[in-house]
């Protein structure tokens, strides 16, 4: 057993840990990234890259079969085994030998196996080899370990072989019948690469879809699903799940069977901090890591957390975003430097309360940042809600025959200024850096109405709103 002293330590070398450890090392610290798996983690191999690579050439092929002059010359199908092929090579097939060499270039000591706080400020590290290693840190741990899918607790289900996120994400073949139980972005995303392989799709959702979205983004995409040929089941329940010589039965609450080749589960995510050590240190197990807005996990001094296991705002660039002020607000500590903690200072996450931009790479796209109306609203805020068809402007028409969408923005009637937007439609997620740029900024209506969009672009929706709304 050997005992090696860092400044930080880090527990998770996925896009949030690689980023801590990155600001940290420019910060002046010493840094050990201890991990596990795959170094770039869940983002890079089974979640954002591979799920956006499955999705784009479905979403490309039916923008070029809505434009006249492009629709003739679009007669194929989709090359399934080509699409899985592009996918393979956005995953890196599986190896991390690229995001290693990264890791070692920016003057991060990276550690395989897992860990588990052992007392304060000290991580054993069990290798793949069985040997044990204690890492001490200096000033500080972070823990940025991600989070696993919820399987609900249904009948037959767990013996079902089920995929998750990660199975659908990194299938080597098509199957021919899928059900997937959930409503939220796995769900849907999955729905919508897979109908658009040939896949005969059945969602199963308790309630609507998209649910924590503006509403009509759930209906306009589970519209789009059925003309994919999808069968969308919104507040239905699963009941049972048995599967029978490599054929799924799925019972849903109202009484009907449906058969699939594959189930896929995809209702939620849970902290992965089951096996991390957190007892050593009176936290429980299994738990997720509340912290304040400097990532300081509550209670403690050199504990820190970011990403997924904060349930602060599962997004991976929200994590990295978190990181970022996690690494700089760690080295500023360490070095004895002034920290600017007051909301959107350099070290905070402020953004996390209610800025945080998404989108759902559907088709169309759902891309929103900020407050819904039912949120603004719970929150306190006096609001105007101003609604707007995005395909009664030029651009869009220009960038798609029969360009159907809708905008949302949210207004705080007190200040004048934008606590939200939503788009729906497609290509819309080029809009989210705007909206975004106006919620964090605050920037005052009469202020908007100068910032001029290029005609004909789909940009000229925010003209629109700001003309539904009124001059302030």
């Amino acid at each position: 057993m050997k005992t090696t002293d860092y400044d930080l330590i880090v527990l998770g070398a996925g896009a949030v840990g690689e980023n801590v450890a990155d600001r940290a090392v420019q910060g002046g610290l010493t840094v050990a990234v201890v991990e596990s798996e795959l170094v770039g983690g869940e983002c890079s191999y089974w979640a954002c890259m591979p799920s956006k690579a499955l999705l784009r050439p479905g979403q490309v092929l039916r923008a070029a079969q809505h434009v006249g002059g492009a629709a003739a010359a679009v007669t194929g199908k989709l090359d399934v085994q080509a699409v899985l092929d592009r996918r393979n090579s956005f995953a890196s097939n599986w190896d991390d030998a690229g995001q290693v060499k990264w890791v070692e270039g920016a003057g991060i000591t990276l550690v395989r196996g897992h860990a588990r706080l052992s007392g304060v400020k000290e991580v054993t590290v069990t290798g793949p080899d069985g040997g044990t290693t204690v890492l001490t840190a200096r000033h500080a741990v972070l823990i940025s370990t991600g989070s696993d899918p919820v399987v609900p607790d249904i009948d037959g289900l767990h013996e079902s072989d089920p995929w998750a996120s990660r199975e659908v994400t990194s299938a080597k073949s098509v199957p021919d019948r899928m059900v997937i139980i959930g409503g939220g972005t796995v769900a849907v995303e999955m729905a919508t690469a897979y109908a658009g392989f040939g896949t005969e799709v059945t969602v199963i959702a308790r309630g609507q879809l998209l649910s924590s979205l503006e509403p009509f983004a759930g209906e306009m995409v589970g519209d789009a699903l059925r003309e994919l040929g999808a069968t969308v089941l919104t507040q239905t329940g699963t009941t049972r799940v048995r599967r029978t010589d490599g054929t799924v039965y799925v019972e849903t609450a109202d009484g009907k069977t449906i058969e699939a080749d594959e189930i896929v589960v995809a209702t939620g995510r849970q902290p992965r901090t089951g096996d991390i050590g957190l007892e050593a240190v009176g936290l429980t197990p299994g738990e997720w890591l509340p912290t304040d807005d400097t990532m300081l996990v509550d209670g403690f001094d050199w504990l820190y957390a970011a990403g997924d296991v904060t349930n602060r705002a599962l997004f991976t660039h929200q994590g990295k975003y978190q990181a970022r002020a996690a690494g700089d607000v760690i080295a500023a500590r360490a070095n004895g430097k002034p920290v600017s903690d007051k909301p959107w200072g350099t070290h905070v996450a402020t953004a996390d309360h209610e800025a945080v931009p998404q989108v759902t790479f559907t088709d169309p796209e759902v891309a929103s940042v900020g407050h819904t109306e039912k949120s603004a609203r719970e929150a306190g805020y006096t609001t105007r809600t101003v609604d707007y068809e995005i395909g009664n402007v030029s651009g869009a028409a220009v960038r798609q025959d029969g360009y159907q969408g809708k905008a949302r923005m949210i207004v705080d009637e007190d200040r004048k200024v934008v606590l939200g937007v939503t788009f729906v439609g497609p290509e819309v997620s080029d809009l989210l850096q705007a909206a975004t740029f106006a919620v964090v900024g605050e920037i005052p209506l009469d202020r908007l109405w100068h910032a001029v969009p290029a005609y004909p672009t789909v940009n000229e929706i925010w003209l629109r709103l700001l003309e539904t709304y009124g001059r302030p």
